[in-house]
């Protein structure tokens, strides 16, 4: 039934594809938040539409957000957590679901604390109350972390947060430290009177965590059925994020004419961070930016078996795909 229902959606959105081929709905993982900003500079700089794209995008509502909608067609792009396909794949053996660009070449999960409440390290976590939103992307690659590092899940306090209080509950000191993206939660922390200085940013990337981040996800159907419109779509993404590297107050300008409510200097602080931190790395200045390298993938996934147990055998194949970029990926500079 769940297969019958994936080829329904797919069919209509195929359908509508071919009645009017520029339509392409996206997926974000996120509000509306200045890491999403390249996105809506490839609109404003008409990226898209020199592709033959008219592309409408959709907030969402965690790292794992998009990942069912686009494994049921209800989008034929989106943009989420690699990892947790990896795991969507294996408990939906067959999915039409597949990542074919990495944004985040290196992830931002990060634990932020409080140096005043005693965090600055994996090990202060002992003994103090973590606060994790259950959907979020970087609690998920928590117990890797854990691992990695030692830590006695036993002796760490993991409270249940939704995505709204988290960073409210730490700026009270409710509790010591959160999961959560590095430069979502940081600057979320700065935006509630946090003094900089008082925060802490562990990186999990920085102790031991080799995983890759979130990607540009594609429904498999669709993209066989109208590769040129996926190979268009990722250039466009391309070219934003170059535009926004080069320009961030610009591609900041055209996130806050879709979020009013942001705060534009915040809001470009927090896609600098994106840039400089998890998207402009060693490894995509020297080889391009999209693709992966196979080892670190093979690696990511023998590192998620850590703590997940695999029903099916994994795959990399099944997980991304370098058939929509072109070879050595895209410049950013």
């Amino acid at each position: 039934m769940f297969h019958r229902a994936i080829l329904a959606a797919v069919g209509l959105l195929a359908a509508t594809a071919a009645g009017a081929e520029t339509d392409m709905p996206f997926a974000l993982d996120w509000k509306f938040e200045g890491p999403a900003a390249p996105y809506f500079a490839a609109i404003d700089n008409g990226h898209f539409a020199d592709a033959g794209l008219a592309v409408e995008i959709t907030a969402g509502q965690g790292s794992l957000d998009a990942i069912p909608k686009v494994a049921t067609g209800a989008f034929p792009v989106g943009f989420a957590d690699i990892n947790s396909l990896v795991k969507f794949l294996d408990q939906n053996p067959g999915a039409p679901v597949i990542a074919v660009m990495m944004i985040y070449d290196k992830p931002p999960f990060a634990v932020i604390g409080r140096k005043s409440l005693g965090v600055e390290t994996p090990a202060d976590l002992a003994g103090k109350v973590l606060g994790a939103p259950p959907p979020d992307g970087a609690w998920a690659q928590f117990p890797i972390f854990a691992a990695e590092n030692g830590l006695d899940m036993g002796k760490i306090t993991v409270e249940p947060v939704g995505f709204p209080t988290r960073e409210p509950m730490l700026a009270e000191g409710k509790v010591a430290s959160i999961t959560g993206f590095s430069f979502s939660s940081y600057l979320n922390l700065v935006r509630l009177g946090v003094p900089e200085d008082d925060i802490s940013t562990i990186l999990m990337a920085d102790y031991g965590v080799d995983l890759y981040g979130n990607a540009i996800i594609v429904n498999t159907d669709f993209a066989a059925a109208n590769p040129e419109l996926v190979k268009g779509f990722l250039a466009a993404v391309a070219a934003g994020w170059k535009d926004a590297i080069a320009d961030p107050a610009a591609a900041t300008a055209s996130l806050v004419e879709r979020n009013p409510a942001a705060d534009a200097e915040l809001e470009q602080r927090r896609l600098q961070l994106s840039i400089d931190d998890n998207v402009v790395t060693d490894w995509t200045k020297a080889n391009g930016f999209g693709d992966v390298d196979d080892a670190r993938l093979a690696n990511s996934i023998e590192q998620i078996k850590l703590t997940y147990e695999f029903t099916n055998a994994p795959d990399a194949g099944l997980y991304f795909t370098d058939a929509y970029l072109p070879e050595g990926g895209f410049p950013l500079e």
